[in-house]
């Protein structure tokens, strides 16, 4: 099977203040007598001249930012990881490596469709299957994801899921030879199964019966 291994600055510049209305000697409530400006309650600064004013929503923000990249950036490490793993055969291992990914972005179809791969070259078919669920629901556009939820579904033994999963992936990508393929094999297995129940075996009673001549 082809394994796809793909500020908190605060402002400096000087902000101008709004300055109290200068006394003036002819206006009715002045203190004609005074030499100062009557006693008043300090003009409350307005929302611009807070100091520090959202720069903290601002600067948790950007801490968010840099932490989403550091994980993406370090499970990427972890893909590639996997990836040349995989390639070298080494499964169990690759899947540790995408598992330690898919804890850092599980939102990523790939990790999950590929996970759903190597699961299936273990003969795994039911996490598989899962797995490739997972990838499908993620990105349903994606016509690889469909390919390899179909392959988990024949090796469960649900062909006929198997065949609407290639018919999925095929009206997303009408060019795929995995898709035809997969997809005629799905239907020689269900032409199978109906072959058997004709004679009235089960497929079950059939595998023993193979098993016993044997």
């Amino acid at each position: 099977m082809k394994m796809t291994w793909k500020k908190n600055v605060n402002d400096t510049k000087n902000k101008t203040r709004k300055r109290p209305i200068s006394s003036n000697p002819n206006l009715p409530f002045e203190d004609v007598n005074s030499t100062s400006a009557p006693n008043s309650a300090p003009e409350p600064l307005i929302e611009a001249e807070l100091p520090g004013k959202d720069t903290l929503p601002e600067k948790n923000i950007t801490v968010r930012d840099e932490e989403a990249e550091e994980r993406r950036n370090l499970a990427g490490k972890f893909e590639a990881q996997g990836n040349d793993l995989a390639e070298e055969g080494k499964y169990r291992e690759a899947l540790v490596k995408w598992e330690a990914a898919i804890t850092l972005v599980p939102e990523k179809a790939i990790l999950h469709e590929q996970k759903a791969q190597v699961l299936l070259e273990l003969g795994e078919a039911w996490t598989a299957l899962k797995a490739a669920t997972r990838a499908m629901e993620l990105d349903p556009g994606w016509a690889e994801a469909w390919i390899t939820l179909g392959r988990a579904q024949l090796n469960f033994g649900e062909p006929d899921l198997a065949i609407e999963s290639f018919d999925k992936a095929l009206a997303i990508k009408p060019d795929s030879v995995e898709a035809k393929e997969d997809r005629l094999a799905a239907s020689h297995h269900v032409q199978k199964r109906k072959q058997l129940h004709s004679t009235g075996l089960s497929s079950s009673e059939n595998r023993f019966l193979v098993g016993d001549e044997g």
